[in-house]
């Protein structure tokens, strides 16, 4: 029962952290569940189903905040999309996934610990040619996993200087959920597995969704949080590694 407890004050958590940034939190579910030894065919549809609420939430809160550029995202999205379907009718061996998401783990890791705050002062345009190709790669790399992009996406914008804190958040947030949708559709052609506990899962991480979004999209320092939730993610990444 304790582990339960834990397991359910984590999810929480990571729902609300990754909301404030515009994210569905794919990554920190899929290594919550990897630390508490979910199999890889739980894992992939799980975490795309919790990123379809809680980005959601996320991006209607920043999108209300006129966050959004509709002009940026439309290129990103239509490369995206059907790739991120095609990664997700692929299968691959469980310990290939491990060590693949392992690695992608450590992007948020280093941008949480190393660039808590990413400050852009002077935006460029956005090259719409290289908007297709990172999209399409983000996508297949998505549908791949069970993620729905943005822990990718986003440090390259704010590298790129194409968009700020905020918009960077609200473009990923509505990334994250095309994806993930696009992902789960296919995952559906090879069969599907969720955990029984799958809609109390949901429920938890809409309410940690809709806390972060509403402070993200506000004025809110989430330093300590997000080195907490590296910490979270380093023993996921260790552990996938190593099994």
């Amino acid at each position: 029962m304790d582990h339960l407890l834990i397991f359910y004050a984590l999810l929480l958590i990571i729902a609300f952290l990754y909301a404030s940034v515009g994210h569905g939190g794919a990554s920190g579910y899929l290594a919550l569940m990897a630390i508490f030894s979910f199999t890889p065919a739980v894992m992939k549809p799980t975490a795309l189903m919790l990123n379809l609420f809680v980005s959601a939430i996320a991006f209607y809160q920043f999108y209300r905040g006129k966050h959004f550029l509709w002009k940026l995202f439309l290129p990103l999205a239509i490369a995206s999309i059907p790739l991120a379907y095609i990664g997700g009718t692929i299968h691959i061996d469980a310990g290939l996934y491990k060590k693949i998401l392992g690695l992608l783990l450590l992007i948020p890791i280093i941008r949480f610990i190393f660039f808590p705050n990413i400050a852009v002062t002077e935006l460029r345009p956005a090259n719409p040619y290289l908007s297709l190709l990172i999209g399409a790669v983000i996508g297949f790399l998505s549908g791949l996993i069970g993620i729905g992009g943005g822990i990718i996406l986003s440090p390259v914008l704010l590298l790129l200087k194409w968009t700020d804190q905020k918009q960077t958040a609200a473009i990923s947030a509505l990334f994250i959920f095309v994806n993930s949708l696009s992902g789960l559709a296919g995952q559906f052609t090879k069969g599907i597995e969720f955990t029984g506990d799958m809609w109390f899962y949901v429920i938890i991480a809409v309410i940690g969704g809709c806390g972060g979004a509403w402070f993200g999209s506000l004025k809110f320092n989430q330093t300590i949080l997000k080195r907490i939730l590296a910490a979270v993610l380093l023993m996921a990444s260790v552990k996938l590694f190593l099994t």
